[in-house]
C-alpha cells in the first residue's frame, strides 16, 4: 500500500508541474492525471469551440479575412 501512495503522490506532483500523467493497466491506459490549471485551459478552449460566433470568425481568419484591432483601440 505505501508503494501505491508513493508512485500516487509522485503523479500528483508531476501533474501539478503541467505534466499529463498516464496510469496504465496492463499495458492500456486507464486514468489521466492533470492539474487544475490545465484543466481549466481545456474548458475554457471547449467553450470557445462550442460558440458558433466564435468558430465563424476563426473560420474567417484562417480564411484571411479576419479582421485586427490594436488592444488600445477598444472600449474598455
Amino acid at each position: 500500500m505505501r508503494g501505491f501512495q508513493r508512485e500516487t503522490a509522485a503523479a500528483v506532483h508531476e501533474a501539478e508541474g503541467g505534466t499529463l500523467v498516464t496510469i496504465t493497466r496492463h499495458g492500456r491506459p486507464v486514468v489521466h492525471v492533470i492539474s487544475d490549471e490545465r484543466l481549466g485551459a481545456m474548458l475554457e478552449t471547449m467553450e470557445f469551440l462550442a460558440d458558433p460566433g466564435f468558430m465563424r470568425q476563426l473560420k474567417r481568419l484562417k480564411a484571411g479575412s479576419g479582421k485586427f484591432y490594436a488592444a488600445a483601440s477598444l472600449a474598455e
